[in-house]
C-alpha cells in the first residue's frame, strides 16, 4: 500500500482526486500481486510497479476527468470573438497583448482562455517518429532531455554487434534472463555475465563522450 502511495505522488498538481488515483493504483496491485510468478528473477516490487502506473495511467486516459472552468469558458468566447473582430479589422492576428489590453485581462487570463479551445490530448498520444515515445512518458519531466537519452540510447545499439545488441535487448527490454540467454547462447551463466558488464561498461564510455 505505501508503493501505491508513494507512486501516485507521481501524478500529483494534475487536478485529479490523489484518493481516486490511490484506488486505481490498489486495483493494479491486485493485478500484480495475482499474475505474479515467484520463480521471476525479479523482486515483487520490480514487477508491481509498472503494473500499478499502467492502471492509473489507464484511468487518466480513459475515465480521468478534466474540468475546465467556467470562467475560463467564458474568457474563451470574449477571447474569440474579439480575435475575429479584430482580424475582421485588421487582416491580421491580435497579440496575447492586444488582446489582452482589448478586454481588460491579464496575458495568463488569455493564454488560459486560448488553451481552453485545444482539444484534449491522449496520454498515449505518439511523440516522435518512431512511437517509442508517448505523451504520459514526459509528463512532469523535462521531455527534451528524455528524447536525447532515448536517441543516443538507439544509437548506441545500432552500433553494436548483432551479438551484443540481442544480449542487451533481452536483458533490458525483455527482462531474459542470464541463464536464458545462455542456454540459447550455447555458452556459461559466467560468461554472459562477463559479457554483458562489458557491454555496459563500453555504451557508458561513449555515452559519457557524446
Amino acid at each position: 500500500m505505501a508503493l501505491v502511495r508513494f507512486l501516485v505522488k507521481r501524478f500529483a498538481g494534475r487536478g485529479v482526486d490523489g484518493e481516486d488515483l490511490f484506488q486505481y493504483g490498489c486495483m493494479g496491485l491486485l493485478k500484480a500481486i495475482d499474475r505474479f510468478d515467484p520463480n521471476y528473477s525479479v523482486q515483487f516490487s520490480t514487477y508491481a510497479v509498472p503494473v500499478i502506473l499502467g492502471e492509473i495511467r489507464r484511468y487518466l486516459r480513459d475515465d480521468g476527468p478534466i474540468h475546465v472552468s467556467r470562467t475560463i469558458h467564458d474568457n474563451a468566447r470574449r477571447v474569440e470573438q474579439f480575435c475575429g473582430e479584430w482580424r475582421a479589422a485588421h487582416c491580421a492576428e491580435p497579440t496575447v497583448g492586444e488582446v489582452a489590453e482589448g478586454l481588460g485581462m491579464s496575458r495568463e487570463d488569455v493564454l488560459l482562455a486560448l488553451n481552453a479551445r485545444n482539444r484534449v490530448r491522449s496520454l498515449n498520444e505518439p511523440i516522435g517518429g518512431d512511437g517509442n515515445l508517448r505523451l504520459m512518458d514526459v509528463l512532469g519531466a523535462e521531455p527534451m532531455q528524455d528524447i536525447d537519452s532515448r536517441l543516443t540510447l538507439a544509437k548506441m545499439l545500432r552500433d553494436l554487434p548483432d551479438e551484443e545488441r540481442m544480449l542487451i535487448v533481452r536483458r533490458y527490454f525483455k527482462s531474459h534472463t542470464q541463464t536464458e540467454i545462455a542456454r540459447d547462447m550455447g555458452v556459461s551463466q559466467v560468461q554472459v555475465s562477463r559479457m554483458e558488464s562489458r557491454i555496459i561498461k563500453k555504451m557508458r564510455k561513449i555515452a559519457g563522450q557524446d
